[in-house]
């Protein structure tokens, strides 16, 4: 059973995890595909082989996979799915409503 420590360390998580997917697609909606292929990618390759076939050190690998998991733990809360030009679908106007 976890504690009521690890419960708020669970939600600080999830907190985090949002608010990172959240502030990517509102300022780079145009990169939103991109970083989800390469996050599928080092999903299948691995962080290291990923990172040494693109030529990118193993943290930036790791960031990039954080960030493609923030985006999609984002999207699944707010129901929102991206077009073709990273846009979302459901609104022209971004995950912060500007």
């Amino acid at each position: 059973m976890a504690s009521e420590a690890e419960g708020v360390v669970d939600v600080a998580s999830h907190s985090t995890m949002s608010a990172i997917g959240a502030y990517f697609c509102d300022r780079h909606p145009e990169l939103v595909d991109d970083v989800l292929a390469d996050a599928d990618a080092i999903e299948g390759d691995g962080l290291r082989r990923w990172a040494s076939t693109e030529g990118v050190a193993v943290q930036d690998a790791f960031e990039t996979l954080v960030t493609g998991l923030a985006i999609r733990f984002y999207t699944a809360l707010a129901g929102e799915s991206f077009g073709a030009d990273g846009l979302p679908a459901a609104s022209a106007g971004g995950a912060g409503g500007d």
